[in-house]
């Protein structure tokens, strides 16, 4: 990401990231693990889940709320703490009336950071024609 317009555009809270991280240098670097990791934490919380191993589903919804914390994705933060909150109470019912907008949001989410160019190419944002370029790509 070069420019931290586009994420607010995607209603990602920069501001609260940028505290994190300093820069935005910073940010880009540390996304890429992110886009990396996603797929396999949504995979565990949905393994969890299904076993109904409310312990564990507690770990992988924490470790989800704060990566979405840290890049600003605001609003499946709070979706996980619900979860992990609930998990933690050993209170599966709350969980699973939740669930699907927690894996809903979780994939939103997902797929913006891989599917995104942005994150994956090195994007002048004050270059009119490398974002139409890149915009035509997804």
């Amino acid at each position: 990401m070069k420019d931290a317009e586009f994420l607010k555009q995607h209603n990602v809270d920069v501001e609260k990231s940028l505290e994190l991280f300093g820069d935005m240098e910073t940010y880009n670097d540390t996304i890429k693990e992110f886009q990396t990791g996603i797929p396999k934490k949504i995979a565990e919380i949905e393994k969890y889940y299904n076993a109904k191993d409310m312990e564990n589903y507690a770990i992988y919804v924490h470790s989800l709320k704060s990566d979405c914390k840290y890049f600003g994705f605001m609003e499946l933060a709070d979706l996980a703490y619900e979860h992990e909150l609930a998990a933690k109470a050993n209170d599966f019912a709350k969980v699973e009336a939740k669930y699907e907008d927690l894996m809903s949001k979780a994939l939103e989410v997902k797929g913006k950071v891989q599917n995104a160019p942005y994150f994956e190419q090195n994007i002048d944002f004050s270059n009119k024609e490398q974002v139409e370029k890149a915009d035509r790509v997804r």
